[in-house]
């Protein structure tokens, strides 16, 4: 049976150089950060039977605990540089840790985000990882920053995580194809980090956030932060490629308040939108126009013609959902 730490040294430690002078080993892990930039931290858990289902696919679970963390660093505009893990496990099980490990580290490798350590200890399996990036002070794209007359962006599409979600949950009969499909996209999400970069760096983007718990409820953070409201198009959402072939209402649902989709929500004058465009084809992912800041607060919701919609959305709750 493996011990903690042949675990950490068979799985975890990898011998290359990189941002930490000092990395797994030791008690604390040294960073070093280039000078004139400013770290951007963000922490996030996955539990068992609440973010994930037992039995997971290991190399898909690997993946996606990093990719909620790096779409953190991506809504701010930031750099991945490092990343630390804590894991929590029933039993030291070497071909889930190599798959595990295989996932996350595919993807670290592809952001150059290097683990510089955490902790492990038997447990039932709970994954928490805190990630660290770099970015220029005031080129931040913070929650509190919408201006009334933005125009609220989404990239990529939105939908499909949460239509996958209906399928295992047995709300709805999807064809085996179709949900292996939109499965992909619940399993491996895509932080768009590459995006987030442009925007700060150009910039063009005023607030911004990553959309985890649903577009409805995580654009409510940016209007409470802001002090600010909003009117959102719900038939403009780009809906993913397998939940565009269902029932409108179905869009209209899952688009405005799915969760899982980890894409960008973000805000940006109107001046600016050959901007935001032409740092979308940069980063090789789609943005769409979908709504606009106001300065009567709230949220509005309305459909392709402007007229209003009532559809009783909400945003995932981690204590009340589920």
């Amino acid at each position: 049976m493996l011990s903690e730490f042949d675990l950490i040294k068979h799985y975890f430690k990898r011998d290359r150089p990189g941002r930490a002078p000092l990395g797994i080993g030791d008690d604390c892990a040294l960073l070093a950060i280039t000078p004139g930039r400013q770290l951007a931290i963000s922490s996030d858990m996955l539990v068992e039977d609440r973010h994930f289902f037992a039995g997971a696919d290991p190399r898909m679970l690997g993946h996606k605990a990093l990719a909620v963390n790096l779409s953190d660093l991506a809504a701010m505009g930031a750099r991945p540089v490092a990343f630390t893990l804590a894991l929590a496990l029933p039993d030291a099980n070497p071909d889930w840790l190599a798959g595990f490990s295989q996932g996350l580290f595919a993807l670290a490798d592809a952001h150059e985000c290097e683990l510089i350590g955490g902790d492990t200890t038997k447990g039932p399996l709970n994954i928490c990882i805190t990630v660290f990036g770099e970015l220029s002070p005031g080129h931040a794209l913070r929650r509190d920053a919408a201006q009334v007359d933005d125009d609220i962006w989404i990239s990529g599409t939105l939908g499909d995580a949460r239509l996958a979600l209906a399928g295992y949950w047995n709300e709805l009969e999807l064809d085996p194809a179709l949900h292996a499909e939109a499965a992909t996209r619940m399993h491996l999400p895509t932080p768009r980090v590459a995006l987030g970069l442009a925007l700060a760096s150009l910039p063009v983007a005023h607030a911004a956030l990553d959309i985890s718990d649903g577009l409805v409820g995580d654009l409510g953070h940016i209007l409470q932060a802001s002090r600010v409201g909003a009117t959102l198009d719900v038939d403009a959402l780009p809906a993913g490629p397998v939940l565009a072939q269902q029932a409108p209402a179905l869009r209209r649902r899952f688009t405005a308040a799915g969760g899982d989709d980890y894409e960008l929500c973000f805000t940006a004058p109107r001046a600016a939108r050959e901007a935001v465009l032409a740092a979308g084809a940069q980063a090789a992912t789609p943005v769409t126009r979908v709504g606009t800041i106001d300065a009567a607060p709230g949220l509005r919701l309305v459909d392709g013609s402007g007229a209003a919609l009532e559809l009783g959305l909400a945003g995932w709750d981690h204590f009340r959902s589920g």
